[in-house]
């Protein structure tokens, strides 16, 4: 199989060894990848905040950046969320409406195309922490994952996964939600980490940086003994 892949804007710019650790579990599954290096943001950081068409111009680059019927792989179900959900309402009934219908059907975040498309939950990984789990908004409620990156944690040798409290319930981040309201933000990452801490894990897992980056910034502000790491960081983790 050959896949394209889609970095996005929070991957390439602050967590890249996500994007390449994706790239090799793919390759290892013997999956062949393909990278457009021409490929930017998908657009959802502007459609979030109401520059509609600032994020149709970038979602029209998108499209076009991946014109194949080849799926495309994402570290980010905020992203793959967002392009299978809410490009309805940029491209219905357009020109590019046959593209993006395509598109929809062929985008897939990480944790969901191993597990369902590949049907792979033993990539061989070692990792030996306990760790604790954050449902991302995006993957729980727009993308719809809950299981899959669970099924992928419990094969990994040396992993103990104890769930925390709340663990569907947001983070903060929530793009510009934490800079528009940064007070009631730094207060939900202060009970997200709380809540992680209770558990006595030493890593928050999940499938979107920008909401481990957020925790990540109450954690160092306040020097309290837990890191986060991607899914995809801890599956290519010992081999």
């Amino acid at each position: 199989m050959t896949v394209d892949i889609f970095i996005p804007c929070f991957i390439d710019q602050i967590f890249p060894q996500t994007g390449m650790n994706m790239v090799k579990i793919l390759e290892k599954c013997d999956v062949e990848v393909f990278y457009n290096d021409q490929q930017t943001c998908c657009g959802q950081m502007a459609f979030n905040s109401g520059f509609w068409d600032e994020a149709k111009e970038l979602g029209e680059k998108f499209i076009k950046d991946f014109l194949n019927d080849r799926p495309v792989v994402a570290p980010s179900a905020s992203c793959v969320g967002y392009v299978k959900n809410y490009f309805d309402k940029l491209f219905f009934n357009t020109a590019l409406h046959i593209e993006y219908k395509r598109l929809q059907k062929n985008i897939f975040e990480f944790s969901d195309f191993m597990v369902n498309k590949l049907e792979i939950t033993d990539v061989g990984a070692t990792f030996n922490h306990k760790v604790t789990y954050h449902d991302s908004c995006a993957a729980l409620r727009e993308y719809g994952i809950k299981e899959e990156p669970r099924k992928l944690l419990e094969k990994v040798k040396g992993l103990e996964l104890i769930e925390m409290k709340d663990t569907d319930v947001c983070c903060g981040f929530g793009g510009t939600f934490s800079v528009k309201h940064e007070a009631i933000s730094t207060a939900m990452a202060e009970q997200k980490v709380q809540n992680a801490l209770n558990t006595e894990a030493e890593y928050i897992i999940s499938t979107d940086s920008s909401c481990l980056m957020h925790q990540e910034g109450y954690i160092n502000k306040f020097k309290l003994p837990i890191k986060v790491a991607h899914l995809a960081d801890v599956l290519a983790s010992g081999w």
